[in-house]
C-alpha cells in the first residue's frame, strides 16, 4: 500500500499482512516541494500525484524520479485513472484548498488527458 503524506511531501509504502496489519513502513518517494494530495497507481507501478500546491499532476517512479508531468490551470487536489481502458487521467482542480475560497470562487473543475499506461489496483 502506498499513501500520500501531503504535508511531509512524500509517498510512504507499507506491506499489508494477511490479517490486514501494516508493516515495513518505508519512504517510497521524497517529492521535494511537491505536496501529494490525491494519488493513483498505474500498471507500471508508478504513482500519479495531484500536487496541492502547484498547478500540476505528476507521474512518479519508485524512489522519486518524475516520469511525466501534466500541467493544470490551478492547483490539483485529486487524480484517478479511469475510462473504459483506464487510460484517462482525471484531475480535480480548484483555486485553493480553503473551503471558503474554493466555494466563493466556484472555479473548481475536472480536467482529463489520455495517458499511455492504464490504471492498476483498486479505487
Amino acid at each position: 500500500m502506498i499513501v500520500a503524506e501531503t504535508l511531509a511531501m512524500r509517498l510512504t509504502a507499507f506491506d499489508i499482512g494477511a490479517d490486514g496489519t501494516l508493516t515495513n513502513r518505508r519512504v517510497w518517494a521524497m517529492l521535494g516541494m511537491r505536496a501529494p494530495d490525491g494519488i493513483c497507481l498505474d500498471a507500471n507501478g508508478h504513482v500519479w500525484i495531484a500536487n496541492a500546491i502547484a498547478p500540476e499532476c505528476l507521474l512518479i517512479a519508485p524512489g522519486g524520479a518524475i516520469v511525466a508531468t501534466v500541467q493544470t490551470d490551478q492547483p490539483c487536489f485529486a487524480c484517478m485513472l479511469g475510462g473504459r481502458d483506464r487510460r484517462t487521467l482525471y484531475m480535480m482542480t480548484a483555486p485553493s484548498s480553503s473551503a471558503d475560497v474554493a466555494s466563493a470562487a466556484r472555479r473548481g473543475h475536472v480536467m482529463c488527458v489520455e495517458v499511455e499506461t492504464p490504471g492498476a489496483g483498486r479505487p
